[in-house]
């Protein structure tokens, strides 16, 4: 099942499931009416689990559908309980590290000379315990927006960035998962764009911090633009990914080959901390994933499209600071 959030007429927000055909049927109006608890919003939804997605199935079966081009599609989880966003792919961080000491060294008298003493510290290295555990930084739920949302460039930002991200929904609640049992928590998936000024980013994490203003101001966080329940999801970590700056492809690879497995990385986060419905787990931006790695930025009214095999296309528009 395909679930989204959208706006109707009246301008209310309401979960939905596309039914295939360019309609969405309204969850909150069918749930209200049968008796049983109605399932307002995606929360409500994911927090039913199973039984309440066979429930909207029985319903879905005889109820009335909206055509897709008469509402607007919000993010499908609009107010995640958390983010969490890993970084599992070597050949993302390798280029990523070599990219912010570039941008650090841009920033010296001596480019050059700088970089060769960055090297010989071992600042170009990926440190061990990234290839031990999964690592992650908590993003902000707040700063959510779905499909052909624009996003406001922060009024400081000069490099700005896109990223290609398989996310996982967390069904839960689920504490101290083991990798055999880790995918019974599993929702469903989506696709993540954590939006990321470079230049800031790059200057903050010279304190060996996590990401501060580099990556949390308002529409940063890019999400949708359906989820896709588990269950029609054979693998994965199979799933072919693209991306595309103004129809321009700048990537094509797949979800699989991360340094931490998807089953891995759920039962460490989930080690001594209960996940709970409606968190989010990014797995982390792919190789080339992303302009940072060759130093390419986005430009005010540039189109970033991810596309993402079985769940669809997140499209978002990049718009200058009106202030």
């Amino acid at each position: 099942m395909k679930l989204v959030t959208f706006r109707n007429r009246q301008g209310h927000a309401r979960p939905g499931a596309l039914t295939g055909d360019g309609r969405v049927f309204d969850i909150a109006a069918a749930t209200a009416c049968d008796g049983g608890e109605m399932l307002g919003d995606m929360i409500a939804v994911i927090t039913a689990g199973r039984a309440g997605l066979a429930r909207i199935a029985r319903l879905m079966e005889s109820g009335e559908t909206i055509a897709l081009d008469e509402v607007q599609l919000l993010a499908p989880l609009p107010r995640p309980t958390q983010i969490r966003d890993c970084g599992n792919y070597e050949k993302h961080v390798r280029q990523a590290i070599a990219a912010a000491m570039q941008l650090r060294a841009n920033a010296t008298p001596d480019p050059a000379a700088t970089l060769e003493k960055f090297r010989a510290a071992g600042l170009f290295e990926i440190p061990p315990v990234w290839f031990e555990q999964p690592l992650y930084y908590k993003g902000n739920p707040m700063t959510v927006i779905g499909p052909d949302a624009e996003v406001i460039r922060p009024r400081t930002a000069r490099l700005m960035d896109y990223e290609l991200e398989l996310a996982i929904v967390i069904g839960g609640p689920a504490r101290d998962l083991t990798p055999e049992n880790a995918l019974d928590a599993v929702f469903g998936y989506t696709i993540f764009n954590d939006f990321s000024a470079r230049d800031i980013q790059s200057r903050e994490t010279q304190f060996r911090f996590g990401p501060a203003k580099g990556k949390d101001f308002d529409t940063g966080n890019a999400i949708g633009p359906c989820i896709v329940t588990a269950d029609e999801i054979a693998d994965p970590e199979a799933l072919t990914m693209i991306a595309r700056v103004n129809g321009e492809e700048r990537v094509r690879t797949t979800s699989g080959g991360g340094q931490h497995s998807i089953v891995d990385t759920i039962a460490y986060i989930s080690r001594d901390e209960t996940l709970h419905p409606g968190d989010l787990i990014a797995l982390g931006t792919v190789g080339d994933g992303c302009g940072y790695e060759s130093l390419t930025f986005l430009d005010d009214g540039d189109v970033v499209e991810l596309e993402v095999e079985g769940i669809g296309v997140l499209r978002n528009r990049l718009k200058g600071h009106a202030g």
